[in-house]
């Protein structure tokens, strides 16, 4: 606790210093485009922007021509995250499924809820932050590659940002919705609705969402056992404008996870349940020539709770829960002089991860056996980002630094003296120096656009990468065991970007390589002794040498006629270590295609999509060849005016051809959903 107060009473005492060195952050132009880079849409053409980011919007039912664009508009979040051209997601069931930027999985990503830091209370990665918002709360996820993410956090791979929708004190007085939808496969059922209130004074959003699913069926009619799920969420935003410029929101969200079943895993869940608050406070005008300050606090608590109580045939019982607590805020402003846009910010977090086993003997006679895969771990981080961005003529350059301390605590004397049978001069505390700094060009040429740059940054090894304790991985069928004295990852990243926008036409390339020293991985360490019953072996958390990641992209996009548009996108990966050994989980050649009709309130969109055979898999890691397929789904929607009001009707067909298949993200190969109809009504009140 003395730490706690130490941490928070320096940040307000360096509350004011950021309104020296917060310099100014550019307005985000594409917010209103849906999964595009700001540079490829020919609308904005005019605009020099830097940022190498994907905006995804998800459907509003304030925005009503969006709404019904969406091929599924009350999908869930992983689904629209799925679809986007930089993100993958790693699946263990049917829920929760785990988001990948380049090729990297949340250890290497700064993942935010409105900038609000939040890290999962599952040992497994059974409940990812994408898993406690839904679609219905959300207006867009911003998606930014590498180091151009570092304004939320120190990380390798980039940054996801998730955004609550907000009415923002627009004049639409009383506004609501009810929505509902149903998919043949797993029976699912989804039932919600909103209600907001908003002036030029003061408005109020609330939504709720039900969700429920039962087991669903692979391509070819075999159910996968343990595949359901059932999910409420609550959430609430309010803004007061006390000034002409100045205001006040506050934003909550509940949600609970209840009967979620995860077929490639051995063990299911029985709650998962979060609680997000925040309170923020901002101002137009600020002093002198800052401008855009903001000021955030917030709070989140997390609980999972893992159970194989409805597995039969278990060798031993356990339960294994979780508790995940965040305290932190931010502080940013900008400032705008001649030809430079500065962008300032300081935040800090601090967190408390715990997580518990307890294995129940089937033999009465026997004892429980009880330890901590987390043992009561504090983490507390301070970091500071700066940003210029120097606009000429025909380019752009943006610079940026972020300086950030993080400590480390373990405190439970139990568990620490459970680390330190494997490290006996393991210390308490530790403290950590994490950098970032990028240097990013856009130049525009005539029609093309081209953009280029290179960034450093490192990281500090996550919880379980430092301190977990005996944590067993399904997938290469191992125990894990935490190294409290990993060095810090570091990466050096390159990056081209060229665009060629014409009037109807659009055609872009982009690569990043990844260049990682101290990459962190479970190496198989032969002299431990396993604790789960069935497992191959103990690995350890270690520092490879280096690893090199690749990713290219070709994205092109054409308007065909009025409301006839074609886009298509192809893309390859790479992930090789020191030794040239495959990293686990790197993506296939990978293509999709789409014709998207929309006329008046008409809309349609027939999408092909697919992988190659993958042939770099990782041995080592538990991976094995997935063979390629290719997918056609169809998707048909109208809007239809009752008294004034918008009913939005979609149905569809997904996976037309009920093609068996899985791919190389799905753990211990779990079958994806075969042919599965839906259909959605969404009810808009004005």
């Amino acid at each position: 606790m003395k730490l706690t107060y130490s941490f928070w009473g320096g940040l307000g005492r360096l509350h004011f210093l950021v309104c020296i060195l917060c310099l100014g952050h550019t307005l985000l132009y594409q917010q209103n485009i849906q999964a595009q880079d700001p540079i490829t849409s020919p609308i904005i053409d005019s605009i020099l922007t830097v940022d190498l980011k994907e905006v995804i919007v998800i459907s509003s039912y304030k925005r009503s021509i969006e709404h019904s664009s969406q091929p599924k508009p009350l999908s869930t979040l992983d689904q629209y995250l799925e679809s986007s051209k930089k993100v993958s997601m790693l699946k263990r069931g049917a829920y929760a499924w785990d988001p990948m930027l380049n090729d990297m999985t949340s250890e290497r990503l700064s993942i935010t809820i409105d900038g609000m830091r939040i890290f999962g209370a599952c040992t497994d990665k059974m409940d990812p932050i994408t898993s406690y918002v839904d679609v219905s709360n959300l207006s867009d996820v911003h998606v930014e590659s590498g180091q151009q993410g570092a304004q939320h956090g120190n990380m390798i791979g980039g940054a996801l940002d998730m955004r609550l929708e907000k009415s923002n004190f627009k004049p639409l007085g009383w506004t609501g919705a009810v929505e509902t939808g149903y998919e043949t496969n797993n029976i699912a059922q989804i039932m919600g609705g909103e209600l907001n209130y908003s002036d030029r004074k003061f408005y109020m959003d609330t939504d709720i969402i039900y969700r429920k699913a039962e087991n669903y069926t692979a391509g070819g009619g075999e159910e996968v056992a343990y595949s359901q799920y059932e999910k409420y969420n609550l959430s609430a935003n309010a803004g007061y404008h006390i000034s002409e410029d100045q205001k006040l929101q506050a934003s909550f969200i509940f949600d609970e996870a209840r009967d979620v079943g995860y077929p490639a895993l051995p063990m299911d869940v029985s709650l998962a349940r979060a609680f997000i608050g925040s309170l923020s406070w901002e101002q137009s005008d600020f002093i002198g020539g800052l401008t855009n300050w903001e000021t955030k606090i917030y709070t989140n608590t997390v609980t999972h709770i893992m159970d194989d109580s409805q597995r039969p045939n278990v060798p031993i019982r356990m339960d294994m829960p979780g508790w995940s607590d965040t305290y932190g805020l931010y502080s940013q402003a900008k400032l705008s002089l001649d030809h430079h846009t500065f962008f300032g910010k300081i935040d800090g977090y601090y967190n408390r991860s715990l997580a518990e086993m307890t294995m129940y003997p089937n033999d009465p006679n026997q004892q429980e056996m009880f330890m901590l895969t987390w043992p009561d771990v504090r983490t507390l981080n301070a970091g500071i980002y700066l940003e210029d961005r120097i606009t000429l003529r025909e380019d752009v350059i943006k610079l940026s630094t972020r300086l950030a301390f993080q400590a480390f605590k373990i405190a439970d004397e139990f568990g620490l003296n459970s680390l330190r049978i494997f490290y006996p001069d393991m210390e308490q505390r530790q403290t950590r120096a994490l950098k970032s700094v990028s240097a990013h060009y856009h130049k525009r040429f005539k029609k093309w656009h081209i953009n280029g740059g290179v960034a450093y940054g490192d990281r500090a090894p996550s919880v379980s990468e430092g301190f977990g304790f005996y944590l067993f991985n399904s997938f290469d069928n191992h125990d894990y065991i935490g190294h409290p004295e990993l060095k810090n990852e570091k990466a050096l990243e390159t990056s081209i970007k060229i665009t060629l926008p014409l009037k109807d036409v659009t055609v872009s390339m982009e690569g990043n390589h990844f260049h990682t020293w101290n990459y962190i991985i479970g190496e198989i360490h032969p002299e431990l002794d396993v604790m789960t019953i069935g497992a191959d072996g103990i690995k350890v958390y270690t520092n490879l040498e280096y690893a090199n990641l690749y990713n290219l992209s070709l994205d092109m996009g054409c308007q065909i006629t009025s409301g006839l548009d074609w886009s298509g996108l192809i893309s390859y990966h790479r992930g090789t270590d020191h030794n040239g050994r495959n990293l686990p989980f790197i993506s296939p050649f990978t293509y999709r295609s789409q014709l998207k009709y929309t006329k008046g309130g008409f809309s349609a969109a027939l999408t092909l999509s697919g992988a190659m055979a993958q042939t770099n898999f990782s041995p080592d890691f538990g991976e094995d060849r997935t063979p390629a397929y290719t997918l056609l789904s169809l998707s048909l929607g109208k809007t239809f005016s009752i008294g004034g009001n918008n009913l939005h009707a979609k149905t569809g067909i997904e996976n037309l051809f009920d093609t068996y298949y899985s791919t190389y993200s799905d753990w211990n190969n779990i079958p994806r959903m075969g042919r599965n109809f839906f259909m959605t009504l969404s009810y808009a009140i004005n």
